[in-house]
């Protein structure tokens, strides 16, 4: 075997150099960039071959994963500002060992994601990510970007990294998502590039602009080489989700079991992403420096109209002539509610924006100052912001049945003459509800790192590298108190108490303005009846037209109040607080040193050789939290002549004061990688480390509610205390701790041609200090100063689990084949992940207690409640998918590059006491009492065929054709009851297309 030469240039600068020995496309095309925390490779003699297209970006990715230190997978650009999908989160989803969650927000799987939101490796959501090797976030109480705000336009490729090394910022337990883009020296010298395009959605009939433009050009001077790049991004994308959708099952006459309701909404989703990105070089002699620039901006427009169900559980009659299935679930059947009037439904008009905005600004300085020595240092700032303003105005609708059609595989409302009638009567709307929801985020990060290496002289011996690492960031959100402000208008069960009676919309008193919403081309040609819903203008215009709705109730609560001698109190309406409640402010500051040193060696002269790297990183994180803590005591008052006794009651003083929590915590993390090169195509990995991952912000509030609770009873004159509860509630905990992982993993790769290669990788992933949902205990001191412990619900590090499973992956050209043949490829991967977690102090019981869904109910939210109060438990970790692959057709010969890729995960849990599937109305058997209920919800498998293909008319021109979900997917949610998996919602999208035309020079 051939001694293999090796020096310590950097996998960057290896890609160069083969971009500039024409591997890679014909068109120059940018490299890797130059990462703080990216490993390097080493030199190989390479042959001359020219290629283009999407077979030149998957020959430079396949390269990038040959030839790194770590585990490593890459998308490259298959031309300037073209990756294969239209946003980041979609590019990611083609790796194998990575997928993404398509739902708006955590907590909120009612809402879909066209595009896709979080992303999971290895089925964790402990990601970090990059832009060019430094660490970056975006300001919404996580710790990574949202890869849905970033332009693809922008990008030359994506790296994830799935095992760290010492010389890796610490925090990827799941995996590390570095963001990459062109510098000034990928190129020879002057080149410029500029893309025009439309997006269109089928389901609107809409079409949207995309623009995105490049310019770099380099200089030598007698001062040294110079060299400048600008980037800039901006597209706007529309899309409609149309929503069927069917309420929890209750157990409705002791036998059989139906949803409380159905209904239907659609959803209008208008995105601009613009991005700009520059960037400058320089180099004199052995002396090099660079200073970039990102800033990324997206702004969210959302638009809601919706028929949902209200009805009352517990008053609900089905129709003599419905169906059943075998478990005693409804298939078809009438709803009626006799004792309720109707049944009742709430039709909304929902307006939501948000605009977010990130800043990085890097700069970096190497000094080569010997064959053996070099020296780097990089000083980066982030700044990052985002706000929203989330606003629901109702009104309320009575009906006298309901009727539904559940055998399908889409939950359906049928809809009769009389139906039809009633919706189209103002007499049976009224004037329902209010909801707001403000927020605001902003964070700032300084970064500071220096490194140095020294090449050995030694057959075994490469490099030692070394470094420090500091780091400054402040964190604050602020969300409006309550988070979301329901707030009743008129609801019927206000009716014969506080107001007369509902706020009719045939009332010319309550004349606030509504519009006839028509849900056109629903579900693609489907007839669902229109209905009257509050004007947009209410919505936008919180809280002038919230204050004059509210007037509504007013009204009618005096004439109650006067028809019945007495009043309800008539209260009136107040807004959510925001910015001057602590309960809605989470501020935290995080600093960490870091220093790091690793070793790279090589066994090059043995029949098989072996290099790797072994090395250490400690790390030591301060974290602060200025907060709040409140303290009710809500003893009994006694009135005069009165004694108490029975159980002693503390004596703690009610207070309300601000408070700082803070800790300090050491990490050592070791960390190795071995490759053994069986021969020049086959080659085998072993790594192993610790690694950590450290809480999200918005888990580390600082804000604490305590309370002193008695129950009693009075016997004469004494007032008996028989117990003491000492309890209180946390939105956060400034003392977590970071999730810890042990690690494994092991690889086996066959590249056996230069676009050609089969890898199998097992990896286990041990993971301790998991964060759950759990009691723990703080104390006050009585007058006393004897300590009392109140027991409170918070974030804690509660649990252990795993992560293991399997990745194999497969890619080819048909090289072997004749002509236009030879331009045929195939890429294929597959992705199995088995997972568990076990609570260090289980909470689990046969069935669920109380009427409370809040984060005390413990055993309710970590193991799920039926409506019957039945407990469900032995849950996998959410978002995890136990099977995911990718296959991919392509097609690369002369001027036409084509692909047709299909992405499919299976079944995964969204979460537990999520919106819409909780309540706290749910039965117990025999006529128990009632209880809270939350169901685990859960996405049902998906799979999406997307489609693109490109024709390079010259060296210098363009045009593409893409298509997204040409296969008409639909996006299926289930809810997991004791009768089985039920349909929960039926989200329809369309298909997507796009077309652009790219010039270059």
């Amino acid at each position: 075997m051939k001694t293999l030469q090796r020096t310590a240039i950097s996998l960057a600068a290896a890609q160069a150099a083969l971009l500039c020995s024409g591997m890679a496309w014909a068109q120059t095309a940018p490299a890797p960039a130059a990462a703080a925390s990216a490993p390097e490779a080493k030199a190989q003699k390479i042959e001359t071959v020219t290629v283009s297209g999407r077979r030149a970006a998957i020959q430079s990715a396949q390269k990038i994963k040959q030839d790194a230190d770590e585990i490593v997978d890459s998308v490259n650009a298959d031309d300037i500002g073209k990756l294969p999908d239209k946003s980041v989160t979609e590019v990611l989803q083609r790796i194998v060992g990575v997928t993404i969650d398509r739902t708006m927000a955590k907590g909120d799987p009612e809402h879909y994601s066209v595009e896709g939101s979080s992303v999971n490796i290895r089925g964790l959501s402990y990601v970090r990510s990059e832009v060019n090797g430094r660490d970056t976030f975006s300001a919404n109480g996580g710790r990574a970007l949202n890869f849905e705000d970033v332009p693809p336009e922008l990008m030359a490729g994506v790296d994830v990294y799935k095992n760290p090394s010492a010389e890796q910022v610490e925090g990827a337990v799941g995996g590390l998502v570095n963001l990459r883009t062109a510098m000034p020296f990928d190129y020879q010298g002057l080149k410029g590039a500029i893309t025009l395009g439309g997006n269109y959605n089928d389901l609107q009939g809409k079409w949207s602009p995309a623009a995105s433009g490049l310019i770099s050009n380099r200089w030598k001077t007698d001062a040294g080489e110079f060299g400048a790049l600008l980037s800039l991004a901006r597209s706007k994308t529309t899309t409609r989700t149309d929503l069927w959708q069917a309420e929890p099952y209750y157990n409705i006459d002791g036998t059989h079991w139906a949803p409380k309701g159905a209904q239907w909404r659609d959803s209008t989703f208008d995105r601009t992403r613009e991005g700009s990105y520059g960037a400058l070089q320089w180099k004199k002699d052995d002396i090099s420096s660079s200073l970039t620039y990102f800033e990324s901006k997206y702004r969210m427009h959302w638009d809601e109209n919706a028929l949902f169900a209200q009805s009352t559980p517990g008053n609900l009659k089905l129709s003599s002539g419905a169906t059943y299935g075998p478990n005693g679930a409804l298939l078809t059947g009438t709803l009626t509610d006799p004792a309720d009037g109707g049944i009742n439904f709430g039709a909304d008009t929902r307006y939501m924006t948000r605009d977010s905005k990130t800043r990085d600004l890097g700069w970096n300085l190497k000094w080569k100052a010997s064959d053996r020595w070099s020296f780097s240092t990089d000083l980066q700032i982030v700044k990052s912001k985002t706000n929203a303003f989330d606003s629901t105005v109702a009104t309320g609708l009575q009906m006298p049945k309901e009727t539904l059609d559940l055998s399908g595989s889409t939950p359906r409302v049928v809809f009769d003459a009389a139906d039809l009638a009633g919706l189209k009567d103002l007499g049976n709307y009224y004037w329902a509800f209010t909801m707001e929801h403000l927020d605001r985020s902003k964070a700032d990060s300084k970064v500071w790192r220096a490194d140095a290496r020294f090449n050995f002289d030694s057959a075994v011996l490469q490099d030692l590298r070394f470094g420090i690492r500091l780091s400054d960031r402040n964190a604050t959100t602020i969300n409006s108190t309550p988070s979301y402000n329901w707030q009743a208008i008129t609801q019927t069960w206000q009716q014969g108490w506080d107001i007369s009676h509902v706020a009719r919309l045939n009332d010319p008193r309550f004349n606030a303005p509504v519009t006839l919403h028509e849900f056109k081309n629903f579900f693609g040609g489907q007839s669902v009846p229109s209905i009257y819903v509050p004007a947009v203008s209410l919505a936008q215009g919180y809280p002038g037209t919230y204050a004059d709705l509210h007037k509504y109730h007013d009204i009618l609560c005096a004439e109650q109040a006067a028809a019945q001698g007495w009043s309800s109190g008539c209260a009136t309406w107040a807004p959510a607080t925001f910015g001057t409640d602590p309960l809605g402010t989470n501020e935290q500051h995080e600093k960490t040193q870091a220093v790091y040193s690793q070793l790279r060696f090589g066994w090059d002269n043995q029949p098989m050789p072996v290099d790797g790297n072994v090395g250490l990183r400690v790390v030591r994180t301060d974290m602060k939290a200025a907060g709040y803590m409140v303290f009710t005591n809500n003893a009994p008052t006694l009135q005069p002549g009165q004694a108490v006794g029975g159980v002693p009651i503390p004596a703690v003083s009610a207070f309300a004061k601000s408070l700082d929590a803070g800790q300090t915590y050491t990490n050592v993390l070791p960390s190795l990688n071995l490759r053994l090169k069986a021969s020049d195509q086959l080659q085998f990995r072993f790594a192993a480390a610790q690694a950590i991952s450290r809480p999200d912000f918005s888990d580390m509030q600082a804000y604490t509610a305590l309370s002193l609770d008695t129950q009693k009873h009075t016997v004469g004159n004494t007032v008996v205390i028989d117990s003491v509860s000492l309890t209180g509630k946390a939105n956060g905990n400034p003392l977590l701790k970071p999730v810890k992982s042990n690690q494994l993993d092991l690889t086996g790769e066959w590249y056996f041609s230069k676009t050609g290669s089969l890898t199998v990788a097992l990896f286990d992933k041990e993971l301790k200090d998991v964060i759950v949902k759990q009691s723990a205990t703080t104390t006050l001191r009585d007058g006393a100063g004897n300590p009392v412990n109140f027991t409170i619900t918070s974030p804690v590090n509660g649990a252990k689990g795993h992560a293991r499973g399997l990745e194999i992956a497969f890619q080819r050209y048909l090289d072997m084949l004749p002509g236009w043949l030879s331009g045929i490829g195939v890429q294929a991967n597959y992705t199995y992940v088995d997972s568990k977690t076990k609570p260090y102090n289980p909470v689990m019981s046969a069935y669920c207690s109380g009427t409370s869904t809040g984060p005390e109910n413990f055993n309710l939210n970590i193991n799920g409640c039926d409506t019957d109060g039945r407990t469900f438990g032995n849950l996998p970790l959410i978002n995890l998918s136990k099977n995911a692959y990718n296959l991919a057709l392509l097609y690369d010969y002369g001027p036409v590059s084509a692909r047709v890729a299909y992405s499919w995960r299976s079944k995964y849990l969204q979460g537990v006491n999520v919106n819409g599937t909780n309540g706290g109305d749910g039965q117990l058997p025999n006529a128990g009492g009632g209880v809270a209920w939350a169901l685990p919800t859960w996405s049902d498998a998906y799979g999406q065929l997307d489609a693109g293909v490109t024709y390079r008319f010259s060296d210098n021109f363009s045009m593409s054709l893409e298509g997204q979900n040409l296969n008409n997917a639909l996006a299926r949610q289930l809810m997991q009851q004791h009768i089985g998996f039920m349909t929960r919602g039926v989200n329809y999208t369309g298909r997507r297309y796009s077309v652009q035309a790219s010039y270059s020079f």
